[in-house]
């Protein structure tokens, strides 16, 4: 004997296949999947100088930095297009991670891109350490175009700050990998 459903419960079942079946179903299971990545940053010589960890923030992603041994004083920090991180000039990490063809400049009318982090400067004590985060708010941790991990990954580089500003870029002095685990 079938029991009848009630409107409620009716209405309960629709909404829960509503949300697993549709877009925030997809939503919620990308942020539930989109664990912590913890990635480590090397100098120009290839030694290890700290951690970057990325996880979802709400208009974001939250990089928690835990430096020792880079230059006192400020530093600019970007996120590059390649997972790659060769020393010593780390070039190998292309330019700025700009999926949607931006370009780089301060007056850009098309705004900034995605590698961005307005608004933030690193800045390295005197004993060479530092510990802060800061949130990118032109990435993602999904499988979206601004992943972090869109076409094989990223990579987050630190910039010396130049004494003087220049047309140039401030030289990268730190360089990490950003890959999704495996």
């Amino acid at each position: 004997m079938i029991k009848a459903i009630t409107k409620s419960a009716l209405l309960k079942i629709l909404l829960a296949a509503a949300f697993l079946t549709g877009e925030l179903g997809a939503n919620f299971c990308a942020s539930a999947a989109a664990k912590p990545v913890t990635v480590n940053i090397i100098n120009a010589e290839g030694k290890t100088v700290g951690t970057a960890t990325l996880s979802a923030a709400e208009n974001g992603v939250k990089i928690t930095l835990d430096i020792k041994n880079l230059p006192p004083g400020v530093h600019l920090m970007h996120i590059h297009q390649y997972a790659k991180c060769e020393p010593p000039d780390f070039k190998s990490a292309g330019a700025h991670f700009d999926p949607d063809g931006i370009g780089h400049g301060e007056h850009s009318a098309a705004g900034v891109p995605a590698g961005d982090i307005p608004n933030f400067v690193l800045t390295v004590k005197a004993d060479g350490t530092a510990h802060t985060s800061v949130v990118a708010p032109y990435v993602t941790i999904g499988a979206d175009s601004h992943s972090v991990f869109s076409n094989g990954g990223t990579a987050l580089v630190i910039h010396a700050v130049a004494e003087k500003v220049t047309a140039a870029a401030p030289p990268r002095i730190a360089c990490a990998a950003i890959t999704k685990a495996e």
